[in-house]
């Protein structure tokens, strides 16, 4: 078995236990009828005729963990500190690190193609370890191997380290639009469940949010933390400017995103419901990107 299957039998085995702890009573609507057509051929592929921005691997110390940590940046084409950025900060899945983003998925190559063809401004992409037990020594599989320490809730240490310290380094290393407006989190699976968990419940960082087929430690509707997803339904209404929720109608996760779905539309929260025929993979992870990319910053 590859360590890409294992990853995902694992996250399955989670989501069957989500199933027998839901604290939700969000009724059982299936919506899966597919919303967008696939990302058009070779859209994640490397070109040679687009210029390519630059990944650059970023030590900095944590003071909320207290050890030196580690995180990939993505700096756009033409990078200049003569000129400000908006930021998308991209979480990782289970078990994996900063590196999934553009070892398994492409998103480096996504926004690069993206920006040479005019559908989105240059923007900055923040790759963190979203699992708190990381250090710059264990960036070798065999040494995360099974930490989890990362698929916690809302108020969990990665939510510490990441409003309290890679946030703050990266904008003022970087020539970023230090604000809320210019601010995306989004994640995949694990990261998917962060990104909610933490994007709805800090509107004054963010303003754009995304979660790419979450897993179970999703807040409320996963099955394993009972915190409120949304706590001032209001004010999301108000601040956020674009909520994404996608999910593969073959994804074994399914249940924890629909169920989130299910909720907003009773609440009322506009958001994109962002469904597909894909499963709980690379594939559902770029397409989602490609889309929710060009939706970001807008004015």
């Amino acid at each position: 078995m590859t360590y890409k299957h294992l990853f995902t039998t694992l996250l399955l085995i989670v989501a069957g236990y989500a199933s027998h702890a839901q604290t939700a009573a969000i009724a059982a609507v299936t919506d899966t009828t597919p919303t967008f057509s696939d990302a058009p051929t070779g859209f994640e592929a490397y070109r040679d005729n687009v210029p390519h921005g630059k990944l650059t691997m970023v030590q900095y110390h944590s003071k909320s963990v207290g050890k030196a940590r580690e995180m990939n940046v993505y700096t756009p084409p033409g990078y200049s500190q003569d000129k400000k950025y908006p930021v998308l900060y991209l979480l990782h899945g289970l078990g994996e690190s900063c590196r999934q983003w553009t070892d398994w998925c492409q998103s480096d190559n996504i926004i690069d193609n993206l920006i040479a063809e005019g559908k989105i401004q240059p923007i900055i992409m923040v790759f963190p370890n979203c699992d708190t037990k990381l250090t710059v020594e264990d960036t070798a599989k065999a040494n995360r191997s099974g930490r989890a320490d990362g698929f916690a809730g809302y108020g969990k240490p990665f939510e510490d380290d990441l409003l309290q310290d890679i946030i703050p380094y990266i904008d003022s290393h970087y020539s970023t639009y230090a604000d809320r407006e210019h601010r995306a989190i989004a994640g995949l699976s694990m990261g998917g469940g962060q990104s909610l968990n933490i994007g709805l419940h800090n509107l004054e960082v963010f303003a754009y949010v995304g979660g790419f087929s979450s897993a179970p430690n999703t807040n409320q509707f996963g099955g394993m933390y009972t915190t409120e997803l949304v706590p001032d339904i209001k004010a999301t209404k108000e601040k956020l400017r674009l909520l994404w929720i996608a999910c593969g109608n073959k994804d074994g996760l399914w249940r924890v995103s629909e169920k989130v779905h299910q909720y907003l539309k009773e609440k009322d929260i506009p958001h994109v419901w962002s469904v597909d025929s894909h499963a709980h993979d690379n594939v559902e992870w770029d397409n989602n990107l490609y889309r929710f990319a060009q939706r970001l910053f807008k004015n």
